[in-house]
């Protein structure tokens, strides 16, 4: 009795060697060419990795300056009259600077979205209106609908601020003495 059991734990143990071998070999080729790719991988070091990493900076940076441009040449409500959507003087030499000034990448007009359809239907005319004014080498710029409005102040309030700062700007004065210690002409 004692025979027949490890005669069956022997059978039972060939039985499963025999099916997790067939199994094993199945992978064994995949094994082996994985370590191979890792092995070329790792003589080659950073070099594969390299463009991700320079892309994983540079991406954030780029979508900046798109959103800086998308915001710079968005011709924002401040630029349009009230009653009728057409551009006033502000606004027609900001779309002037876009159309012709503006790097050739980079010249797309951005409307902001009126508070009503025809409010932003007036604006897109009066766009289009004073670009077909404007002598425009090459194609002309494209015209989009944005919501996000450009953050902007009074002007009265920042020519305020550039005064002060103007007059609590020192006179520029001569230091005493030179970089070598010696006396300066000054005295």
């Amino acid at each position: 009795m004692r025979c027949s059991i490890t005669y069956r734990h022997l059978l039972i143990a060939i039985a499963l060697m025999s099916i997790t071998t067939t199994s094993v070999q199945a992978g064994w080729h995949d094994f082996w060419h994985k370590v191979g790719v890792g092995y070329h991988r790792n003589n080659a070091w950073p070099d594969p990795f390299n463009e991700m990493d320079a892309m994983a900076v540079i991406t954030p940076f780029e979508t900046m300056k798109v959103n800086g441009w998308r915001l710079h040449n968005t011709i924002g409500a401040e630029q349009f009259r009230n009653s009728d959507g057409a551009l006033l003087t502000a606004g027609q030499e900001r779309l002037r600077w876009i159309a012709t000034q503006a790097p050739p990448n980079r010249r797309q007009v951005f409307v902001l979205r009126g508070r009503t359809p025809d409010q932003t239907d007036a604006r897109i005319a009066s766009v289009k209106e004073a670009l077909d004014r404007f002598n425009i080498r090459g194609p002309a710029p494209e015209i989009a609908i944005i919501d996000r409005e450009p953050p902007t102040a009074p002007g009265n309030w920042a020519t305020q601020i550039n005064r002060t700062w103007l007059q609590q700007l020192p006179s520029p004065k001569l230091p005493g003495t030179s970089a070598a210690g010696t006396a300066s002409a000054t005295r």
